[in-house]
């Protein structure tokens, strides 16, 4: 059996070296990425995904604070470091312009190796928090029925 924390350092150095080609060689042809903010179905998708991320905060580094692993499942807790440099959708399909802001967010990841790649990577973090970082702010719609 192969050490599964290997593809996800190889993830993981990939990323911080902002190389798409060599972060979508960690997955394997059929894996599947799901985020709060967006689902990979396959290597083209998940890199397009970490790709728009990175276009975003084009100096982003991920730092792992922990890593549990129990078989084949890895569980990471990291932190996401950067500066708001380029166009970043947000939730509801917004898009933020560059703020020049830094971030800092906390993260969590789960991922499913098989054969030394990672098959299922399921990202989860603050979206708030994040958006908080780049300067928006939490707004609900006016409710405009009469009372």
């Amino acid at each position: 059996m192969s050490d599964p924390r290997r593809p996800l350092d190889r993830l993981r150095r990939a990323f911080n070296r902002h190389d798409l080609d060599g972060l979508a060689d960690t997955f394997s042809r059929g894996a599947v990425l799901v985020a709060p903010d967006g689902v990979g179905q396959d290597r083209d998708e998940i890199a397009s995904y970490y790709g728009a991320f990175i276009e975003a905060f084009p100096d982003s580094r991920c730092t792992v604070q922990s890593l549990t692993i129990l078989g084949d499942t890895l569980v990471a807790e990291y932190t996401l470091s950067g500066t708001h440099k380029g166009a970043y959708l947000m939730p509801g399909g917004g898009v933020a312009a560059a703020t020049g802001r830094p971030i800092l967010v906390r993260a969590c990841s789960v991922s499913t190796v098989e054969e030394d790649l990672i098959v299922s990577h399921r990202i989860y973090y603050d979206q708030l928090e994040l958006g908080a970082q780049i300067g928006g702010a939490l707004r609900f719609e006016e409710d405009e029925s009469p009372a």
